[in-house]
């Protein structure tokens, strides 16, 4: 069963990203992927945190973590989109896009927790 939920989660987890990319579109810079990465840092922190303080189960946590925040958050989209930016002579972007997501993500999972 909690492979079931897992997989139902990861579905609409999948969904809700196709959603804010198609809502944000596709811009210079990968503000959707961005804020998606950013999100998810934050509500994973406050989901993992909450699950430990009230003692949640893990069919609750595990579909959610890495169902749901697993396939709506993406490190290949981010690492294929700082490549290009680099590749389209525009490094200086790149390097904001790294900075920014992993500095950004570690503070909002620690705001979330």
């Amino acid at each position: 069963m909690k492979l079931v939920l897992i997989a139902l989660a990861g579905a609409l987890g999948a969904l809700s990203r196709y959603g804010v990319g198609a809502a944000i579109g596709v811009r210079t810079f990968p503000w959707a992927t961005l804020a998606i990465n950013l999100s998810g840092s934050f509500v994973l922190g406050a989901l993992l945190t909450a699950g430990v303080r009230r003692n949640w189960p893990e069919g609750v946590t595990v579909p959610l973590g890495v169902g749901f925040l697993g396939a709506f958050t993406t490190f290949s989209t981010f690492s294929y989109e700082s490549i290009t930016l680099v590749r389209t002579d525009r490094a200086g972007m790149a390097a904001a896009y790294v900075v920014a997501s992993v500095a950004g993500g570690l503070a909002a999972a620690a705001l979330g927790y």
